[in-house]
């Protein structure tokens, strides 16, 4: 019927970090302009993970807070932390 009550799906995919390949002095030109196209790939990939993490877990937050009712704010710690401290991170947390 409805997947609101299920346990949450958990991926223990680590993702290895890449090396990226900056823009050139010259002209703007890149040294390697293969290695440049796949670093900017790679980039907008994690900014996308990142995102989609967000969003997951203002989700787990909503669901939280819906849930607990008027208690939430001593049930709901643990969720707001995770929330808050992946938000706060330099480029929400992704890999660099």
């Amino acid at each position: 019927m409805t997947d609101m009550y299920d346990e949450p799906k958990i991926s223990n995919v680590a993702l290895p970090g890449y090396e990226h390949s900056e823009r050139g002095s010259e002209r703007g030109r890149a040294q390697d302009p293969v290695k440049f196209l796949l670093a900017t790939e790679q980039r907008a990939r994690e900014r996308q993970i990142a995102y989609e993490t967000v969003r997951l877990l203002r989700k787990d937050v909503i669901d939280c807070y819906r849930k607990e009712g008027v208690n939430h704010y001593d049930n709901c710690k643990d969720v707001c932390k995770r929330y808050y401290d992946v938000v706060v991170q330099r480029d929400v947390g992704q890999v660099h």
